[in-house]
């Protein structure tokens, strides 16, 4: 209360301090105290004996002295004493007002006099003290200040506070505002830090009343400052143009520079006349380079630039003494799966196509000769100049291996062969490097019947082989593996003559007969009927029986058995025979035909008692 009666003192002399006593009426002295004071029941009775003039002046004091303390209202009110820890309010009140000084941390100079902004926190705390709020004052002006300047689009002030997780925190009118990371600038941002401590423009795109937020942007001042610039640099765009850019991003596919508001590609094949594989080996990020206008699209906002065009193509500079059959040597730069590319001047490459790569027929992958980086020397087999084109050749380094064929491979002769590749026909055999020749799959086995190459060998085996033909014209070579061993069917050709028997098992049961292996080399086919028993029966898989031969062909490989004609062999004996005994008989005795006819019906009897055994 003491301190309440010193502040009340300090009002007053700043009251008397500026108006002369005998100027100052109780009113206007204390104007608190003259309501307080003031005999309202008198007042009441002598209502008429007041005129107008007094009660007017009465409203005008009240009006200008007093103000309503609502709780959500925002007044004026001025600094009338500064202690260590607090500021004095004057408000209008019928008391002054208490503030922190810890809500002026943001104005360092406050002093006596100033006017500040104020809201009601309390109208009274437990010793009557008007507790007041700068802070809550501020915040609900700053909202209002907020939302006019989102809702009219005007440019705030914003001091960047720190670095938060996508972006940053502006103060803008004391509230916390989000700055996302995309917002800062057009240009992708490297270095968020840089902004930090700044004071800079904003514009105010988004509030969330809900949430009391608010998101802030300054690319967007920026991007209405480009616009206009954009559209000047578009209208005067034209092909062939150059202009100067910033490189404002890199990409694998090419770079994307910024040509004073505008930005245009340059795609990776037009950054140089070599080949690259990267952007970054030409350019680097915020470098400042010309370029040159290619192409744009109607509405002029895809625009293709170049870079490499403002430099004469490599081919012009090529050498004209440059020409076909000439040795060069160059880096591979490009391998693909039909060849290699070779770098033989800068921007001026060469194909060496794989089947310029061996003199082998035999094609194999580009990467099985080179590697991307070798330097190799090739020789010149094509040169467009107009078309830009230039073939190679490594092979041609070397003598053909076909100039003297006829003496290393003459027709008869005897080698050894690498197979190298399958057919349905036969197998390809590599006698050397450049040399192939081709084994015809009736030509792998005298004996076995091949029905696929690769039942006979497999790829990478060696081969001995014959030489069949010899076309050199037509670089080809015909090879035989079997006739580097004697027919074997020469010999067999009076083992297995026909008449001749042999003992064997049915290997295999097929639907017109079977098949018996009588050794390794030879097969024998016997027909359905000719499996037959003698006791009318047919022979299983797997029974041995004795088999005569019924045809050999030893051009076609083919022999045909049959055990029928064992048993039926002996029948036609047996009749022979007997035949021949009736006969010497019928001349020795003469017999009657009774007695013919008894001896045929005993020969009968006998031969279907045998039959029956």
């Amino acid at each position: 209360m003491a301190d309440k009666a010193k502040k009340e003192e300090a009002v007053a002399e700043e009251v008397a301090v500026a108006k002369p006593k005998q100027e100052v009426s109780a009113k206007e002295a204390n104007p608190e105290k003259f309501l307080k004071d003031f005999n309202w029941h008198n007042y009441e009775e002598g209502i008429d004996q007041v005129d107008e003039g007094q009660l007017e002046e009465f409203e005008k004091l009240v009006a200008e002295n007093f103000v309503d303390t609502l709780d959500d209202e925002v007044v004026e009110g001025e600094v009338v004493y500064l202690t260590d820890r607090d500021a004095i309010i004057d408000i209008n009140a019928k008391s002054e007002g208490v503030i922190s000084l810890n809500e002026f941390r943001y104005n360092p100079n406050l002093k006596v006099g100033d006017k500040v902004e104020v809201l009601i926190d309390v109208r009274e705390d437990a010793t009557g003290q008007l507790i007041l709020s700068h802070r809550k004052a501020r915040t609900i002006k700053a909202w209002d200040r907020v939302n006019k300047a989102h809702d009219d689009g005007t440019v705030v002030n914003g001091f960047v506070k720190c670095r938060t997780k996508g972006g940053m925190i502006v103060d803008v009118f004391g509230i916390e505002a989000f700055l996302p990371g995309s917002q800062i600038d057009v240009k992708p941002i490297r270095d968020y830090d840089v902004y930090v401590g700044k004071t800079m423009e904003f514009k105010i795109v988004k509030i969330n009343h809900e949430f009391k937020n608010v998101v802030v942007s300054h690319k967007a001042l920026i991007e209405a400052d480009i616009e206009e610039q954009k559209k000047e640099i578009i209208g005067q765009l034209e092909k062939g143009q150059v202009l100067e850019g910033v490189v404002k991003n890199i990409t694998s596919y090419g770079v994307f520079v910024d040509l004073g508001g505008v930005d245009g590609l340059v795609h990776i094949t037009d950054l140089s006349w070599s080949r690259i594989n990267h952007p970054n080996e030409i350019v680097d990020l915020d470098q400042k380079l010309n370029v040159v206008i290619l192409d744009f699209d109607e509405d002029k906002t895809r625009i293709q630039l170049g870079l490499k065009q403002l430099n004469p193509h490599p081919w012009e500079a090529l050498g004209k003494e440059m020409k076909v059959g000439d040795k060069v040597k160059g880096k591979v730069v490009v391998i693909a799966d039909y060849g290699a590319f070779i770098e033989v001047a800068e921007g001026v490459e060469g194909l060496i196509h794989v089947s310029e790569m061996s003199w082998s027929t035999h094609l194999r992958s580009a990467q099985d000769f080179v590697n991307v980086g070798d330097e190799v020397e090739a020789v010149i087999l094509t040169l467009d100049r107009e078309e830009r084109k230039m073939s190679l050749g490594i092979k041609q380094l070397t003598p053909d291996p076909w100039t003297d064929i006829t003496k290393k491979y003459p027709v008869g002769s005897k080698h050894n062969g690498i197979v190298r590749n399958f057919t349905n026909f036969g197998v390809f055999v590599e006698l050397e490097e450049g040399i192939d020749g081709l084994i015809y799959i009736s030509d792998l086995s005298w004996t076995k019947k091949i029905k696929h190459p690769s039942e006979f060998t497999n790829i990478g085996d060696t081969l001995e082989v014959v030489v069949l033909e010899l076309d050199v014209e037509g670089r080809k070579l015909s090879l035989g593996h079997k006739q580097t061993m004697d027919n074997p069917w020469d010999k067999y050709e009076d083992d297995f003559a026909v008449g001749t028997k042999h003992t064997a098992a049915i290997d295999e049961m097929v639907d017109k007969g079977a098949v018996i292996n009588f050794n390794e080399d030879i097969s024998a086919f016997v027909p359905k009927r000719h499996l037959e028993k003698e006791d009318g029966s047919e022979l299983k898989k797997g029974e041995e029986a004795e088999f005569v031969i019924i045809e050999f062909n030893k051009e076609f490989k083919k022999v045909v058995a049959s055990h029928m004609s064992i048993h039926k062999e002996e029948e036609a004996k047996i009749v022979k025979q007997a035949a021949k005994a009736a006969a010497k008989q019928a001349e020795e005795s003469k017999p009657t035909l009774g007695d013919a006819n008894s001896k045929l019906q005993e020969i009968k009897d006998k031969m279907e008692g045998k039959k029956k055994k």
